[in-house]
């Protein structure tokens, strides 16, 4: 009787072979190779391009006195009266120019905007670092309709694994239960195939980049 085999079994049985015979790794140094070509862009020109790209709006304020004054420009342009910020750090730079806020979640539900800090920005793919460590916990980021971030030119970094790296290094062994990437508001194209903005989460994402 003739042996027949499919072309099934043939794949399966060099497999097996494969896994059989222990080979050494032709690519030993992988991961330490660059994954991007190297681009001669400033890290914040790098994030600003790749932000907007994702419908991001990105302001940059050389410092507090610029940000509070376009923070207030915008609030008064947007008739924004609920802003909602946790974050003690925040919440000091705030009232140090006397800006209203809400520092607890009375009204939540009415809350227009959620202002909170970021762990990085990752200028490759605009992207925002956000962890569950701070008082905003994930509802800032997550309910209202609006999402501001305040971050630093020292938050900047190329790449996630450069981000994540950061995060390690502030945090050590205690490294948040809960750490999310950001890249633009809140979208879908699940239905007909039309972006819709604002589908899960927030339909409007601002960062405000400081200079330090």
């Amino acid at each position: 009787m003739r042996d027949i085999t499919t072309s099934k079994e043939k794949l399966l049985k060099k497999v097996r072979k494969a896994l059989l015979e222990k080979r050494d790794n032709p690519y030993p140094n992988l991961e330490e190779l660059p994954m991007y070509v190297e681009t001669g862009e400033m890290p914040e020109v790098l994030f600003a391009e790749n932000f907007t790209n994702v419908n991001g709006q990105f302001i940059f304020c050389e410092d507090e006195m610029q940000f509070i004054e376009n923070l207030l420009e915008l609030a008064e342009e947007r008739k924004w009266h609920k802003i909602y910020c946790w974050e003690q750090p925040l919440q000091q730079l705030l009232s140090q120019y006397e800006y209203p806020y809400y520092e607890t979640d009375k009204d939540f539900d009415q809350a227009e905007v959620g202002f909170t800090l970021c762990e990085a920005l990752i200028a490759r793919s605009g992207t925002v670092l956000l962890s569950n460590a701070n008082a905003a916990g994930r509802r800032l980021s997550i309910y209202p309709p609006v999402h501001i971030v305040l971050a630093y030119t020292s938050q900047l970094r190329m790449d996630l694994k450069d981000g994540f790296k950061l995060i390690k290094e502030k945090y050590g062994s205690h490294i948040p239960s809960m750490i999310t990437h950001i890249t633009g508001p809140s979208r879908t194209a699940d239905i007909e195939k039309m972006l819709v903005l604002g589908a899960h989460g927030p339909k409007e994402l601002f960062v405000f980049l400081l200079d330090g």
